[in-house]
């Protein structure tokens, strides 16, 4: 039993090093955040589970988001034989205040077996590769939101155009062109430039 709550201590504060008097605290978004916040878990290595949190500046975390590659993304919930469709967006583009280039496309995979993702792996088709979060400097926090999609036997794909740029890409127009209606799971977590202040 005590080691069970010191793993779940541990995965709330973990202590800067160099001083152990600091400590590095895992905040979760605000209530205003939390409604993506659906059966999906995303991990970060060193951070664990992102999913509903504020990436803290702590450990320099914020610069190291911007250089790991994709997460392990797990969806618990999927269905052994089904196929899915993982989205991972920027709605606020360039920033929260100014979202012109809302929806900024940063992963999206088609094709992933049910059993695949139920144990984080996100093998399939990829039709947008993996960009790790980059928010602009001065631009406050943005949200980066994972969606799991059930593709059923649809064959799901990017219109050319769609393809020439990440940024404002219509989100909702490409799922109710493959009648994506609602997602299976999803969650979001928010982050900010490293140079910007706490």
């Amino acid at each position: 039993m005590r080691l069970l709550a010191a793993a779940l201590w541990l995965g709330l504060v973990l202590v800067v090093s160099g001083n152990k008097d600091v400590p590095c605290v895992y905040e979760a978004l605000a209530e205003a955040d939390t409604e993506l916040c659906k059966g999906l878990e995303v991990f970060y290595p060193e951070l664990g589970n992102v999913g509903c949190m504020v990436v803290p500046k702590c450990n320099n975390f914020r610069r190291k988001i911007t250089s790991w590659t994709e997460p392990v993304v797990k969806f618990a919930g999927a269905s052994e034989g089904g196929n899915y469709v993982l989205v991972m967006v920027d709605p606020d583009a360039p920033s929260r205040s100014n979202p012109k280039a809302r929806f900024w496309r940063h992963w999206m995979v088609a094709d992933i077996k049910g059993s695949n993702i139920k144990k984080g792996k996100i093998q399939g088709r990829e039709l947008t590769a993996y960009r790790p979060p980059t928010p602009p400097a001065a631009t406050g926090f943005h949200r980066y939101q994972f969606f799991v999609y059930p593709q059923g036997e649809k064959i799901i794909s990017l219109l050319p155009k769609e393809n020439k740029t990440r940024g404002s890409w219509k989100m909702d127009s490409f799922l109710t062109r493959y009648q994506l209606n609602e997602p299976a799971a999803s969650t979001q977590f928010m982050t900010k430039n490293a140079q910007d202040p706490k």
